[in-house]
């Protein structure tokens, strides 16, 4: 036999893929165009090349990393478990295959797709050079970390997706593995340096592939490559351990049902007996699909449990550290935890009508009483009825949040403000210090007289900001609803035409949230930048004072669009879904539309 002949096959089925096309295509151009609105953004600011290439390189970089250690969650996560739910893992061990054959395979397979995309990014990373303010060793060093984070995370995925059957449970058990591997090694090592009040040293960081990112560019010595050996080390360990586990974990164990243990996790699942009998009375008679989408009550524990840190968290900032820059952190914790909810609405939308479609019961539902409609308004009313009230939940904790965050800024602004008005004041004068020498102090100055500076603070304070107080958290939790009533929407289509619930989860990320994200932040910046300097270039004042209205006209118009967009995804995908439901479900998932032939003539 040859050796990893799965390897093998696998990688020539990925090869002839249109996927693994396009998505190094759709990589090189998100790196294109992501360069050319921070040059754009540049030219603007009338910043200098060295320091856009500074920025545009940490641009570049946190995102391909955000995206290495996204890879295991999509791509191997439901690898080997899918193989597992189809009957097909056991297949292969009939022969004489190992456990290593069937996980380098599977490996290989998914990752050739990931690398190649991350393949395309490094040569516009590398134009970062030119412009200087980098060095060779810092971009060499930080392609590996690169490289490093994603093969973590595949690895990570593998070894979840041979312990798991679930493809929901298995994406947030490696959600959680990536999160613990990435952060929870930094802020363990913060936590102990502020506790003995010394510097941060490095201890559990050096498992993280976040921190080897971190210190690749830093000078002098550093811990670059311990932390790089560690990695490795725990990644190779991962995949060892997937090697080992997958031949004895591909048989299908005793469900519930068999013993107390089954009746446990049976209820655990499904609920106790009273609960089951209510939803039957109250649910089942007057709305039978949105009691059948909604029977499964531990999918909405991972949305509570979300929605309960979050809500700890603030009241942990609230009474114990009520600091500004606890709030200035808060708001940038806030948009982590709001992608953790954009992820949770893509995945329970797009979950029930993928196993649907596998386990046949969508057909079973076409040929009930049941119309199109009703299948779809079922489901909706099962999600909203599950999810409706941790949403509001985090949706109003975000909302006071922001709200916190924006008087914190504009407390620092004030502050900021009374320290340059004082500088400005201070006149050049000459003293002599103890050898007698003469020194000379300069004028802080930033190109304005000190009392135009001095009112230009005022303003910012009585005008922009005090409307961004009151504006800028309502937009936000506009754009959050928004954004999750999209999700969900979009999520039911992607489920009803895709092969997996994490492909399908993948494609609702990244058309609805991601690349309309990307596309929105960079139109707004730009036209908002060009807008308000070709307005205000003759305008008599301080210089660079109308940017104290950059970040509302940016909240309001940034909201704007986003709502068009996410208005827009609705109805399209009603549309698709009220429409072509009968004929999607037809379908073979993946499978493309028949072809009509024309017909024949009689001669």
């Amino acid at each position: 036999m040859s050796c990893l002949p799965i390897a093998g096959r696998e990688l020539r089925v990925a090869a002839r893929k249109r996927s693994t096309f396009w998505l190094r295509v759709m990589a090189a151009v998100t790196g294109l165009v992501i360069s050319g609105g921070c040059l754009i953004l540049g030219n603007v600011a009338r910043a200098g090349t060295a320091q856009m290439g500074r920025i545009l390189f940490a641009i570049l970089s946190w995102l391909g990393l955000f995206a290495g250690l996204s890879a295991g969650l999509f791509l191997t996560s439901d690898a080997l478990s899918e193989e597992k739910r189809d009957g097909t893992l056991g297949l292969l061990f009939l022969t004489d295959l190992r456990g290593y054959d069937v996980a380098a395979g599977k490996l290989m397979a998914t990752s050739l797709r990931a690398f190649y995309a991350l393949l395309a990014v490094l040569p516009i990373l590398a134009l970062t050079l030119l412009m200087g303010g980098i060095t060779g060793a810092q971009y060499w060093k930080s392609s590996l970390a690169l490289v490093n984070a994603l093969f973590i995370s595949l690895a990570a995925g593998m070894l979840i997706s041979a312990l798991s059957r679930d493809s929901q449970k298995a994406m947030a058990a490696t959600l959680l593995v990536l999160l613990v591997l990435s952060i929870a090694g930094p802020m363990a090592d913060g936590i102990a340096a502020g506790v003995r009040k010394q510097t941060f040293a490095p201890l559990w960081s050096l498992s993280s592939p976040c921190y080897l990112l971190q210190i690749a560019g830093a000078w002098g010595r550093s811990a670059y490559w311990d932390t790089l050996l560690i990695s490795q080390l725990l990644a190779w360990g991962m995949f060892a351990a997937t090697c080992i586990v997958v031949p004895y974990t591909w048989q299908e164990r005793k469900r519930a049902g068999a013993g107390i243990a089954g009746g446990l996790a049976y209820a655990w699942k499904y609920g106790g007996r009273k609960r089951r009998e209510k939803r039957s009375r109250t649910i089942m008679e007057s709305d039978p699909m949105a009691w059948l989408a909604g029977r499964e009550r531990w999918q909405s524990l991972g949305l509570w449990g979300i929605a309960l840190l979050v809500v700890g968290s603030l009241a942990f900032i609230l009474f114990k550290h009520p600091k500004m820059e606890s709030w200035i952190l808060w708001n940038y914790t806030g948009g982590f935890f709001t992608l953790l909810l954009y992820l949770c609405a893509a995945s329970l939308a797009c979950r029930f009508l993928v196993e649907a479609r596998r386990s046949g019961l969508l057909e079973l539902l076409l040929v009930s009483p049941l119309d199109e409609r009703q299948i779809v308004r079922g489901q909706w009313r099962a999600l909203l009825r599950m999810f409706g009230l941790p949403v509001l939940l985090l949706v109003g904790v975000y909302v006071t949040g922001a709200t916190l965050a924006q008087l914190s800024m504009l407390r620092l602004t004030t502050q900021a403000g009374s320290a340059i008005s004082t500088a400005t004041t201070n006149q050049a004068r000459v003293s002599t210090n103890q050898t007698g020498r003469v020194t000379t102090t300069f004028t802080f100055s930033v190109g304005a007289p000190t009392n135009a500076i001095s009112s230009t603070f005022p303003r910012m304070k009585t005008g922009a900001q005090k409307i961004a107080l009151v504006v800028a958290p309502a937009a936000a939790a506009l754009r959050t609803a928004a954004n999750v009533w999209a999700l969900v929407w979009c999520g039911l289509w992607m489920g009803l035409t895709s092969k997996s619930a994490n492909l399908a989860t993948l494609k609702t990320i990244l058309f609805v949230q991601v690349i309309p994200w990307f596309i929105i932040a960079f139109a707004t910046s730009m036209l908002i930048g060009i807008l308000l300097t070709s307005l205000f270039r003759g305008f008599s004042g301080p210089p660079g004072w109308w940017f104290a209205w950059w970040p509302l006209i940016s909240a309001v118009a940034g909201t704007v669009l986003a709502t068009a967009k996410d208005v827009g995804f609705v109805l399209w995908s009603r549309k698709r879904l009220h429409t072509s439901f009968r004929e999607q479900a037809s379908r073979n998932p993946g499978q493309a539309p028949p072809v009509l032939m024309p017909a024949c003539s009689s001669d």
